[in-house]
């Protein structure tokens, strides 16, 4: 069972805690002489080190000019401020409806330019017809014992995906062969689903690869996400959403985007993944 948001984000910050630590340690710097150069109380040092005391943006930045590790002040500044921020859980995301949530992240959606996005269990919101995510969003709002309004927030969903249809914006799409035979909602649904899918791959600014389930795995099946451009990573976990911004995991989750494309399939091979997950459904 995965740990609550809030333990997970205290671990975060216990995390963090302990990198600041290891830069004092790294300058061969007491807690004593680390608050001096600060300009404050040991004591500060000492509760920022054990994770008692949050550190603000100001503290990180003094640290670690302190510790002469000036090339870690944005990495720990971001890493600082998504350990505050990281977690969005879903049944307070949710609490109004499924609606608001799609025209939350719409800003977003229209400062970015580069979508990167691997699913290896849905198709990918801005993939998805509203049939299939009506079925999806409906199937969402009884687990979590949230109003459905489904309807309402599936339209909303198809609306947000226009982008697609922006010459200006580029977007790399990664699916595990998995999503094309997970029913949801009936065999009409999914034939549609799979149809749009078909479509949306002649599109001149979508790259659509699909990672089949003989290819050789250097990267095993990971939970869905979301680059946009260099700036932010949207995780999608059971209990939560989570923001990533530290530079240091946006590259890691670049460098496992990138494996991921390297064992995929596009083109002709793609569609005729996708082809058969439709004549399977009889």
């Amino acid at each position: 069972m995965s740990a609550s948001p809030s333990s997970s984000a205290q671990a975060a910050r216990e995390a963090l805690a302990e990198r600041l630590g290891g830069l004092r340690r790294e300058a061969e710097l007491s807690g004593s002489e680390l608050a001096l150069r600060c300009g404050w109380s040991p004591s500060k040092s000492s509760r920022i080190e054990r994770a008692k005391t949050p550190a603000s943006d100001a503290d990180i930045r003094a640290w670690c000019l302190a510790c002469g590790a000036q090339d870690q002040i944005d990495d720990l500044i971001a890493t600082n401020r998504q350990a505050e921020q990281m977690w969005v859980h879903w049944r307070k995301l949710h609490r109004h409806g499924m609606r608001r949530a799609q025209d939350e992240v719409v800003p977003l959606y229209r400062q970015t330019h580069h979508f990167r996005v691997y699913c290896s269990n849905l198709v990918p919101g801005m993939l998805q017809t509203e049939a299939y995510a009506t079925a999806l969003l409906s199937t969402i709002a009884a687990f979590q014992e949230t109003p459905d309004d489904s309807t309402r927030a599936a339209a909303a969903r198809v609306e947000r995906s226009n982008v697609l249809h922006d010459g200006d914006r580029r977007f790399a799409f990664l699916v595990e062969e998995t999503v094309l035979r997970y029913r949801i909602g009936d065999e009409g649904v999914m034939a549609g689903q799979l149809g749009y899918l078909l479509a949306v791959m002649a599109l001149p600014n979508v790259s659509l690869g699909v990672v089949p389930f003989i290819a050789n795995r250097r990267v095993w099946p990971l939970e869905a996400f979301y680059l946009f451009d260099r700036s932010q990573v949207s995780v999608e976990l059971l209990t939560a959403a989570v923001n990533v911004t530290a530079p240091s995991e946006i590259a890691t989750y670049a460098k496992a985007f990138s494996e991921l494309a390297g064992m995929a399939v596009y083109g002709a091979a793609a569609r005729s993944l996708i082809s058969g997950a439709i004549n399977s459904l009889g």
